[in-house]
């Protein structure tokens, strides 16, 4: 598989540098670092993925200034390999057990402090008790939001930090201020209240809401992690007539190792000697074990058998397979969409304007409210700035990508960025190539006929030269035939491909043309004295290859690809969603109309070059629909590109996964509706998620400001505030959570 290019509309990916950023929290901490990273000179772009505390920075700017950056901007940043997981895990990890410490502190302290304030305990010296046991709570756990809320006023903005800060200071200074001036806080039982527990319950609740958070976050990207640790522990490496047990990443391209019964393969390779069974179910979905001998190629991390081999490593490191899926997966899980980047700009205004209600709310209790006054207006102020904390807005999207993306590589199936997921939900109509997509991809030759005077092995042979240069799947089928027959090779030059029609070579300095009817006429060839045979197969469903040697009709090849056996299933999945199904392929009309009714597919298109493919899926989207296209063929590539979603099936060619916004890995027909119905489920618990945060700031930022007062006489206490804010990113995160078990 080859590293994922440039998505259709992000720039280019050759030039990128990944950080680590701590300290942030929501939406609007994601707005800040990504603002003061693009005012980096040599900066192109920047992305800040929230769930995973990673930058993400286009261009060629230095390493120390992005990290300077950001720190100036309030938070923490460090560089990270490019490849790497263990740095953003150790980065993760060490945060994880700051934040725990600081949990603890405050549940000691602050659980008694709530407690006796709750339970209106009094005795003599109580106030100043609970405000020494409140002060470390405030100090030394509330540290982070009061250190972000600082680093924020400094460059003239506001955060979550801003709102929590200013709670938990507003509710212990008040408390401090009713403990040395009682008389100004007196209510109606002539007691002054210090506040002391929702400072306390503030700090309390935001951190084990985070706590939570943290380990929820830890289940989404649970998928990537197991990923990556697919990878072989330990490599066999023969190097100078002595074996050498070396980690996986010392491997060079062209040792070899000895891969031993049960072991997982370290590398990418080919193998020199032994014959085994090996499960590629990492790759295939396929529980069935692949025979391997020498020869053959395996991949990377997928699992030896009974039988020892010796295999060559061909790709190594952050080449391998297994590497550059972990890669695809973590950059599409950092990736944002459309309506992330709504979230984002709507949260850039949000936290501002809520500190505005909240002293707007402040005055009109301090003005109008009933006693005690002062005591009111603080407790609708805290209430205000915590119940607003926009954390569920920010983690609101990527909770739910991370899920979905993490869902889908379990399934063999990786998107590559949010955009395709997006564009994935709004698909209406589907183009499915024949080959590799809904036949096997693995067609076998099955006739050889030539004219009389025609040696058929001599063709064939002649054929299988020029082939054996090819990528088709038909040029496989046909070199694989002429290996079985044990014919003899024929040197074979001035190859060359003529997508959607066929190749011309020189074999035995003879030329050599094999392909569609139309592309040997279009040569000049008289094709009747093949005509009667080419029809015959072709009525029996057989992909007809014909050949022509020296410029004259030399002969056929019937070729027959089977059906996927999951094909038909799939093709009906996708007219349940309402899909149009689509049969295009370059095959000879009478093979794909029976392939087309095999499956339940009405609308086909055959004999279509890869320009046209590319044309059919342009002028479809000009009639309003919203196309994908899926194919495994290098043929496939331009449709794959032009399509609004291209779908590469896994077993394929190169140029057609470089070209596509889906790879289905296991190259299950089945898979592609499960990606599409996957990608509909993840924008609609995005939907929710939004929803739900956009409506609980919106329902309850006014019953904490206290306007159901007058009317029923609620108001809102701090310490539910914060229970609620923290309740609120729970409820996202396990909203998004629930994509884990989807497909």
């Amino acid at each position: 598989m080859p590293a994922p290019p440039a998505s259709k509309d992000s720039p280019s990916r050759a030039a990128r540098t990944r950080l680590a950023v701590r300290g942030m929290h929501c939406a609007s901490c994601v707005g800040r670092v990504e603002s003061a990273l693009q005012g980096v000179p040599g900066v192109e772009r920047a992305s800040v993925d929230l769930l995973s505390g990673e930058a993400r920075v286009w261009g060629a700017p230095e390493p120390e200034r992005l990290v300077a950056a950001v720190r100036e901007a309030g938070y923490d940043a460090a560089p990270l390999a490019e490849d790497e997981l263990d740095d953003a895990r150790a980065v993760r990890s060490r945060a994880a057990a700051d934040l725990t410490r600081r949990l603890v502190v405050a549940a000691l302290l602050g659980i008694p402090v709530i407690v006796i304030s709750m339970a209106h305990v009094h005795f003599p010296g109580r106030d100043p008790a609970l405000l020494l046991a409140t002060l470390p709570v405030v100090l030394y756990s509330g540290w982070p939001f009061l250190a972000g809320a600082a680093a924020a006023l400094r460059r003239g903005s506001a955060d979550m930090n801003t709102l929590i800060a200013l709670g938990t200071l507003a509710a212990f200074l008040g408390g401090a201020a009713a403990t040395f001036f009682p008389e100004a806080f007196q209510g109606p039982d002539g007691r002054a209240h210090v506040y002391y527990e929702a400072a306390a319950a503030i700090v309390l609740l935001v951190l084990l809401g985070r706590f939570f958070e943290e380990r929820a976050k830890g289940s989404a990207g649970e998928a990537l992690r197991r990923l990556a640790a697919l990878a072989a522990p330990v490599a066999h490496v023969l190097r100078d007539g002595r074996e050498t047990d070396l980690a996986p990443a010392q491997v060079r391209v062209g040792d070899r190792m000895r891969i031993r019964p049960g072991e997982r393969i370290p590398a990418d390779g080919r193998v020199l000697e032994g014959t085994s069974a090996v499960d590629e179910a990492l790759l295939s979905g396929e529980p069935i074990p692949v025979e391997k001998r020498p020869g053959d190629p395996v991949t990377g991390a997928t699992v030896n058998g009974t039988g020892a081999l010796l295999v060559e490593a061909t790709r190594v490191g952050r080449d391998t397979a297994l590497a550059q899926i972990v890669r695809l997966v973590r950059e599409a899980q950092a990736s944002k969409a459309r309506v992330q980047r709504l979230a984002d700009r709507i949260a850039a205004v949000f936290v501002p304007a809520v500190c505005v209600v909240a002293l707007a709310a402040a005055a009109g209790w301090a003005l109008w409210g009933p006693e005690p006054r002062l005591a009111r207006a603080l407790n609708a102020a805290v209430s205000v700035l915590l119940i607003a904390c926009p954390c569920a807005l920010g983690l609101a999207t990527p909770t739910a990508l991370v899920a979905a993306t993490g869902r889908g590589a379990e399934l063999g199936i990786l998107f590559r960025d949010a955009t395709a997921l997006e564009r994935a939900r709004r698909v209406d109509t589907v183009l499915l190539d024949k080959t590799g997509t809904i036949t096997e991809g693995r067609p076998e030759v099955v006739v050889v006929w030539s004219v009389p005077g025609t040696d058929p092995r001599d063709l064939l042979a002649r054929v299988a030269a020029a082939e054996r240069q090819s990528e088709h799947p038909l040029a496989a089928a046909i070199a694989r035939r002429a290996e079985a027959d044990r014919l003899p090779p024929h040197e074979a030059g001035a190859v060359r491909a003529h997508p959607g029609g066929g190749l011309s070579a020189t074999v035995a300095g003879t030329p050599l043309l094999a392909g569609t009817a139309e592309f040997l006429a279009e040569q000049g060839v008289d094709l009747a004295p093949l005509q009667a045979e080419a029809d015959r197969l072709a009525a029996a469903g057989h992909t007809v290859v014909l050949v022509a040697i020296g410029g004259k009709a030399a002969g056929v090849l019937g070729v027959v690809d089977r059906l996927k056996p999951d094909a038909a299933a799939a093709v009906a999945s996708l007219r349940r969603m309402g899909l149009r199904a689509w049969l295009v392929t370059g095959d000879q009309p009478r093979v794909a109309g029976i392939v087309a009714r095999h499956v339940g597919i009405e609308e086909v298109r055959a004999r279509v070059r890869p320009d046209a493919k590319a044309d059919l899926a342009r002028e479809l989207k000009r009639s309003g629909a919203v196309v994908a296209m899926v194919g495994d063929g290098i043929n496939d590539a331009p449709a794959l590109a032009a399509a609004d979603l291209g779908i590469a099936m896994g077993g394929g060619a190169e140029a057609a996964r470089a070209a596509a916004d889906v790879t289905i890995v296991t190259g299950r027909a089945s898979a592609i509706p499960v990606a599409l119905l996957l990608a509909h489920a993840t924008l609609r618990v995005i939907r929710q998620n939004l929803a739900f945060a956009f409506l609980y700031n919106v329902l309850l930022i006014p019953v904490a400001a206290g306007v159901l007062h007058p009317l029923a006489g609620w108001t809102l206490n701090p310490v539910l505030a914060s229970a609620a804010m923290a309740l609120s990113s729970l409820t996202v995160v396990g909203n998004s959570l629930r994509l884990r078990r989807s497909g």
